[in-house]
């Protein structure tokens, strides 16, 4: 099932139980980590280089494991084949700290 683009303020935003992000990606990283925000976009690198998706499909494994998910879980909105992309992660069982702090200023700023 394809899902619209979600506006958002921010880079992540509830959809019922699934986790939308829109990304900023930087392959060909020295190691996979979970950036900071910049402005409405999380920045995630990758040690996979930008060929045929490959980066995106190596993000995608690594923020599997990041939010205790399965690789089916996190369906790749839009961007596949871009630094821009918008991921939706189903059900997620941990959240970084960049999100959860995220939601927190949220919750407060309320």
């Amino acid at each position: 099932m394809a899902h619209k683009r979600l506006a958002m303020t921010s880079f992540c935003a509830w959809d019922g139980e699934t986790l939308v992000l829109n990304i900023l990606g930087k392959p060909s990283a020295k190691q996979d980590v979970i950036g900071k925000a910049k402005g409405n976009q999380l920045k995630i690198s990758v040690t996979a280089s930008p060929v045929a998706g490959r980066a995106t499909d190596h993000m995608v494994r690594f923020l599997a494991k990041e939010f205790g998910v399965t690789i089916k879980d996190i369906e790749v909105v839009f961007g596949r084949l871009n630094v821009n992309k918008q991921l939706r992660i189903k059900s997620p069982k941990s959240l970084p700290s960049v999100i959860s702090k995220q939601f927190l200023q949220e919750v407060k700023n309320g």
